[in-house]
């Protein structure tokens, strides 16, 4: 195994993002990709390390940069500022998304027609946002991830979604995952919600512990949801560079 990664550009307009990529030079030929949606801290060294395990399971991972200019912003107030206009304006969010699936997708180590998205809390709205816009995945997987719907309608998809969630997470409460189901229903998605009991939002954060029950790491639930997640992806990518693959 071979791992390398370096800074890959790419422009939504006039807006430059810096992305994240990890591949594994061992392998020559081009291989399934895995895109991270980074959460409302930037494309920061969590979103990062996603990658690289998705480089040491054989795949590609690139970690978007959905803020643009590589912006790891601290504060509350500043990521705030950053996230917030995206998530309110939902097709100007999904115009950057599909800047990053698209630098992606032409990459010499990826295989464009084996894509997938992972994100974490704005990030799995990101993700999700993806399918909704018509991306062409083959899976989907939301972390923690906020649940809205966009103000658009949501194009078909053939991608397999999966949605993991704490049952107790305050800005994603129990009839926004009932009506997130009822959405990817009238889409027509091949969907599952895994919802963790006892779990609250950022569970698969190592450290995470806000003190006031909205941020909590769950060792348990972090476990559970990546091992739903690495059987989806071996689902959706197992029959890649065999002549059953489609």
């Amino acid at each position: 195994m071979n791992i390398t990664t370096k800074p890959v550009e790419y422009k939504d307009g006039s807006q430059t993002c810096v992305g994240f990529l990890a591949w594994d030079e061992s392998f020559a030929d081009p291989k399934p990709c895995v895109l991270i949606n980074h959460a409302w801290g930037g494309r920061d060294g969590f979103a990062e390390e996603k990658a690289i395990q998705m480089a040491a399971l054989g795949y590609v991972g690139f970690a978007l940069d959905n803020y643009g200019d590589g912006a790891l912003p601290e504060s509350v107030e500043d990521k705030q500022a950053l996230m917030n206009p995206l998530k309110d304006d939902r097709k100007a969010l999904l115009k950057r998304l599909k800047a990053g699936y698209n630098a992606a997708s032409k990459l010499d180590e990826v295989d464009e027609k084996f894509m997938a998205a992972i994100g974490y809390c704005f990030g799995g709205l990101c993700t999700l946002d993806m399918v909704r816009g018509g991306l062409d995945l083959k899976a989907a997987v939301s972390f923690h991830g906020l649940l809205d719907a966009p103000d658009y309608k949501p194009k078909k998809s053939k991608a397999k979604v999966l949605v993991a969630h704490g049952w107790d997470d305050p800005m994603a409460q129990p009839f926004t995952v009932t009506a997130l189901g009822k959405e990817l229903t009238e889409i027509g998605l091949d969907w599952q919600i895994h919802a963790y009991g006892q779990t609250t939002h950022a569970f698969t954060v190592p450290g995470a512990d806000s003190g006031d029950g909205v941020l909590k790491h769950n060792s348990d639930s972090e476990r559970r949801s990546w091992f739903a997640t690495m059987d989806l992806l071996g689902e959706v990518f197992g029959m890649h560079g065999t002549d059953g693959a489609a």
